[in-house]
């Protein structure tokens, strides 16, 4: 009979990866069969919390690899083991959801990529903002045409990391130098890039002002040429004073998108509705509508079910280790951009 329910392990269960096992029990094509982290208290209160039994807990993620009957592993551990324990899990035989960043240097994404190709197995990368509802609602209007031909695209990263430096202060790490925008921009550029296509150059600058004891600027703008001639520009702060989150304005020739991922609805602005003062049912003011939308910005089970349909019907990954890497890949040029001064031209072989 073919097999209908994959099992699966989440690495990496502190804050984000309740996300992932909660997700999973969500779902009905998901099993939850075993967890892993270094630190065994939290370890013990994620059992506890989801009623797991010690023999499907793990401080090695090696350990829990040998297991033959696991499907699926997710990676929610801090930023720097996710190229270790992606290729370790690729080649013992698992399909993986690795969170993003698909990793913070470009070399490591491409031995992720390189190790998919030769096992043969899925790799997704958590782009999340891909399946939060105002961003899909905004890529399906402009697919549909609703704005005309895109201009000027635009988003933002803007979370105070003040109290966020991550267990042991992982995220100000001097060694392993998470740029803030790898890290957390990646969420803003890749969703441009799921919008306007891979940009070709970027320019950048950034800043440290908020937070000074952190190793790495904690501000930056870039500026990037898209195709189509589109031009697009992505801040990162995480010293910034607000509430988190990933404004978005998409400009075309026919209308305005204005969004974010913590709203109850997006704004729509539209030159002409077809000459009708209806659209969608709704009245028509001033050419501005107010689409409702769910909020659901960290929307994980999404994610995991559509890595479950990929690999029950042998499809292809959406947000695949390629995709994951070209973000990674623009990310790396606006840190190398910002540290030179320089145009810098983004490099997509992987």
């Amino acid at each position: 009979m073919e097999k209908k329910i994959l099992n699966i392990a989440v690495v990496g269960v502190n804050s984000f990866g309740v996300r992932h096992m909660t997700g999973i029990q969500s779902l009905e094509c998901a099993k939850l069969v075993a967890i892993c982290d270094t630190d065994e208290k939290i370890l013990k209160q994620r059992a506890e919390e989801f009623n797991m039994s010690a023999e499907d807990c793990y401080t090695d993620h090696r350990e829990l690899l040998k297991r033959e009957d696991i499907d699926i592993v997710t990676v929610a551990t801090p930023d720097p083991v996710h190229k270790l324990i992606t290729v370790d899990a690729l080649r013992a035989g698992k399909h993986v959801l690795c969170e993003k960043p698909m990793a913070m240097r470009l070399d490591d994404c491409k031995e992720m990529v390189k190790a998919q190709k030769e096992t043969g197995m899925k790799l997704m990368v958590g782009q999340v903002g891909r399946y939060t509802p105002a961003f899909i609602e905004a890529k399906k209007l402009i697919d549909d045409g609703e704005i005309g031909d895109l201009f000027f695209v635009e988003s933002e990263y803007a979370h105070d990391y003040s109290d966020l430096a991550g267990i042991g202060g992982w995220r100000m790490d001097p060694v392993e130098l998470r740029q803030p925008v790898t890290g957390g921009g990646c969420h803003a550029v890749d969703l441009l890039r799921w919008i306007a296509g891979n940009p070709s150059e970027v320019f950048a600058y950034s800043n440290r002002k908020s937070l000074t004891d952190w190793p790495v600027d904690d501000c930056t703008v870039a500026i990037m040429k898209f195709p189509n001639n589109v031009i697009g520009k992505v801040l990162t702060s995480i010293g910034c004073k607000r509430d988190y989150t990933m404004r978005t304005v998409l400009y075309g020739t026919a209308g305005t998108i204005i969004m974010d991922n913590t709203s109850t609805h997006l704004t729509l602005y539209k030159n002409d509705i077809n000459g009708d003062k209806m659209y969608r049912g709704q009245p028509v003011q001033l050419y501005q509508l107010k689409i409702p939308v769910n909020v659901n910005n960290h929307n994980v089970a999404s994610e995991i079910k559509d890595l479950c349909d990929a690999v029950l019907k042998d499809e292809p990954v959406k947000t695949d280790g390629v995709q994951g890497a070209s973000t990674v890949a623009v990310c790396s040029a606006i840190v190398q951009s910002a540290n030179t001064g320089e145009k810098v031209t983004v490099d997509y072989q992987f």
